[in-house]
């Protein structure tokens, strides 16, 4: 090879993964792409959105990618997530500003400050995509975009807010895989369809074409018939269980008054009378929400012995929210809990939130960013619980989430693994006024019933109250901002499943089978240098 050929096939390398310095390099044209990317990804999420835009969604990036270097990319893919992001999380804007004494301009700053966090995923999910080009990209771009969003939804204590999966949450065949692989696998197939559309689009050899729709339509038929198949065994197995009734109670109360003291009694009347208007039958389950209770509930008076006696009068189980404290040497320690309340007026259980919301319930780094302790002036700090314990109840268990507990996998799985029978979600968001969060909330927690398949009873203090089934149908739910009960028969389904049997392994294959990819790929890369 003359030293004009080196050269030449040195450059053709070095393109694959630097930027072209030239201006004109970084045109409107891939930055539209990412830009709509973006917005199709918020627009498959509600409560704007349609699950089924997810599946075209990356397209127009991945297109924008073509003959992009590294660092092209990642602008492209920042870009994206960016978009995206700020579309979902608008309404962390709202929350800390409202409740939590920042400015507008501060307040959006820290939403944005969260997005552009995020969208370091986004960037890197690009970057891979470049590296990833020349070697088997169809596999590695889903591997890619699922390892990452499994790392975002662990490091530093995670946040899986609305994973790709769960734009689905309303289509029932196409979600019943979780119960295998978890959210993770139905990400993958997700992005492994959106690579098969960019290859229909972009290939100009008919049968790769040809072959990307049909691998589409099996990856759809197989998804969709191992769903309806799972519904039938599983609608069975619902059928030949027993039932207990439970009522759910949303009492709307405004979040500025909740902790007034002159309206802890009026709070206290308004549970009691929508509780009293959907009494279940005697030895059914009465839910409140997350911090129902005004007051500590573990301190004996009369608010205390009024909700006790209404147990005790009614013959009915009792679960709801209070904040509690434990006297220490060092000082006073709260948790946010959950009480279960017996039939005879005892309080029979007590269960303290585990995975705590950062910078909402405590506050990370506060020694070295005292200014950010702002955020949780309404909140407090708190400790977090001992772990996912069920509650006995009759000879049955109960798994208790609280609030931001039901968008992680993991706390439904060591719930379903100790024996759990039925999981009950309490919540108050209250917090997220009129905006969009209330509706994807409820969207994440639909998995949890699909992935432990147990049923799922939701009680939230501005709404959205639910009942979920094994399937992950929503049988019934209120509105946001309406003073409300749900009555209804909740099924006992015990059915192991793989997921929760396993956990994230799917996950953790995709990151091996990816690093095993990303070893071959620089190998690769390191022997095309070493021949020039």
């Amino acid at each position: 090879m003359n030293a004009a050929s080196k050269r030449s096939a040195f450059e053709k390398v070095k393109a694959d993964n630097t930027v072209s310095g030239t201006p004109s390099a970084f045109n409107p044209g891939p930055l539209f792409g990412a830009v709509l990317t973006g917005v199709l990804l918020f627009l498959s999420f509600p409560k704007f959105g349609c699950g089924v835009i997810a599946w075209v969604a990356l397209v127009p990036l991945i297109i924008s990618l073509r003959g992009k270097g590294t660092r092209e990319a990642m602008i492209l893919g920042f870009t994206a997530g960016l978009v995206f992001h700020v579309g979902i999380l608008y309404w962390i804007t709202y929350v800390v500003v409202k409740y939590g004494s920042l400015s507008p301009p501060l307040g959006v700053a820290a939403m944005l400050l969260l997005c552009a966090y995020l969208s370091l995923y986004t960037a890197f999910f690009t970057a891979g995509c470049v590296f990833f080009r020349h070697c088997a990209p169809l596999i590695a771009v889903p591997l890619l975009w699922t390892g990452l969003e499994f790392i975002r939804g662990w490091i530093f204590t995670g946040f899986p807010w609305e994973a790709l999966a769960y734009s689905q949450y309303r289509c029932l065949p196409l979600i019943q895989i979780v119960d295998v692989t978890g959210p993770a696998g139905l990400t993958f197939l997700i992005v492994l369809v959106n690579m098969l559309l960019f290859q229909v689009l972009t290939t100009k050899l008919a049968s790769m074409r040809f072959a990307s729709i049909v691998a589409i339509a099996v990856v759809f038929s197989l998804l969709a018939g191992y769903g309806l198949w799972r519904l039938g065994v599983v609608r069975n197995g619902i059928a030949k269980s027993a039932s207990i009734p439970v009522s759910l109670i949303q009492g709307n109360i405004d979040q500025n008054l909740k902790w007034n003291p002159r309206y802890q009694r009026n709070t206290v009347d308004a549970y009691l009378s929508q509780s009293a208007r959907h009494l279940p039958a005697a030895g059914g389950v009465i839910v409140w929400p997350e911090t129902a209770v005004p007051f500590y509930f573990q301190d004996d008076g009369p608010l205390q012995r009024r909700i006790l006696a209404f147990a005790r009068d009614h013959r009915v189980w009792m679960i709801l929210g209070s904040p509690t404290y434990a006297d220490r040497a060092l000082g006073t320690n709260f948790a946010n809990s959950a009480f279960l309340v017996d039939p005879a007026g005892r309080i029979a259980g007590r269960y303290d939130k585990v995975h705590l919301v950062p910078y909402g319930e405590y506050v990370p780094l506060r020694r070295y960013f005292p200014f950010i302790s702002k955020l949780a002036v309404g909140v407090g700090d708190f400790r977090p619980g001992r772990g996912y314990v069920p509650l006995p109840m009759n000879g049955h268990r109960l798994g208790i989430l609280i609030c931001y507990e039901g968008i992680f996998p993991a706390a439904g799985t060591d719930y379903k693994r100790r024996g759990a029978e039925m999981l009950v979600n309490i919540t108050n968001d209250a917090w997220f006024g009129p905006t969009s969060a209330p509706y994807q909330h409820l969207s994440m927690t639909v998995f949890r019933a699909v992935e432990t398949r147990m049923y799922l009873c939701r009680a939230a203090n501005t709404g959205i109250s639910a009942f979920i089934s094994p399937t992950g149908k929503i049988t019934k739910k209120t509105g946001i901002f309406q003073r409300s009960g749900l009555s209804g028969e909740v099924r006992l389904f015990q059915k192991k499943t793989i997921y929760s049997t396993y956990g994230d392994f799917f996950a953790y294959s995709c990151i091996i089978v990816l690093l095993g990819m990303t070893i071959v790929a620089w190998m690769r890369r390191k022997h095309e240098r070493d021949r020039i």
